[in-house]
């Protein structure tokens, strides 16, 4: 009998450790193929990490891992996209810790993909550079995935300075998507709530 993947996000370790999968890269598929910016705001425990993670497997062309899915026969494995992936975990409480979390994520890409932010401790000029310098090393667009976009409003959604302090941050951080348009090929991003309606994604709208 299969196990059950409880707490599991990572989708490699879910196929090679034989675990239980509700087979979703159809619905993938059709996303990837019809949209290319797609917001998803799902409650927490929903599954959002995993299917971020089961595009990153996409996009990066481990094709072993999708063997007997509905994907598998249909995605053209032989082309690779460089992926950025973003996931606000760590200290939200504060500015700086919302700063130091986001240049470790874009630390961890940096070195994923073997490319050299000139402004490390720039967040949104990092951001671009690595989106720009990811699609000219690769000759391919890029894919960014990110994952709950609003927890570091949500972290402090009971302090409005603060809330407001964090949505500022991010709305010039995600603008970089915008402005990066020509170099993006995919973007996805999860979350709990539903501010992109407000003015977090005005840039994107």
């Amino acid at each position: 009998m299969k196990k059950l993947p409880i707490g599991i996000q990572t989708f490699e370790d879910i196929r090679k450790d034989d675990y239980v999968y509700i087979d979703k890269t159809a619905i993938a598929y059709e996303l990837i193929n019809q949209y290319r910016y797609v917001f998803l705001s799902r409650p927490r425990r929903f599954g959002k990490s995993l299917f971020l993670d089961t595009l990153k497997n996409i996009f990066e062309g481990k094709k072993e891992l999708f063997e007997g899915l509905a994907i598998y026969d249909k995605w053209n494995w032989n082309e690779k996209y460089p992926v950025i992936k973003i996931s606000w975990d760590g200290q939200l409480r504060d500015l700086a810790g919302l700063q130091s979390v986001i240049i470790h994520n874009l630390g961890i890409n940096q070195e994923r993909l073997g490319i050299e932010c000139i402004e490390k401790n720039n967040p949104a000029v990092c951001f671009a550079e690595l989106i720009r310098k990811a699609s000219q090393k690769y000759k391919q667009k890029v894919v960014i995935l990110i994952d709950e976009y609003d927890r570091p409003i949500l972290e402090v959604i009971e302090n409005t300075e603060k809330a407001i302090e964090a949505r500022e941050f991010l709305r010039g951080f995600y603008s970089v998507i915008k402005g990066s348009d020509e170099y993006i090929r995919f973007t996805f991003l999860t979350g709990v709530s539903k501010f992109s309606k407000a003015s977090i994604f005005s840039g994107l709208n």
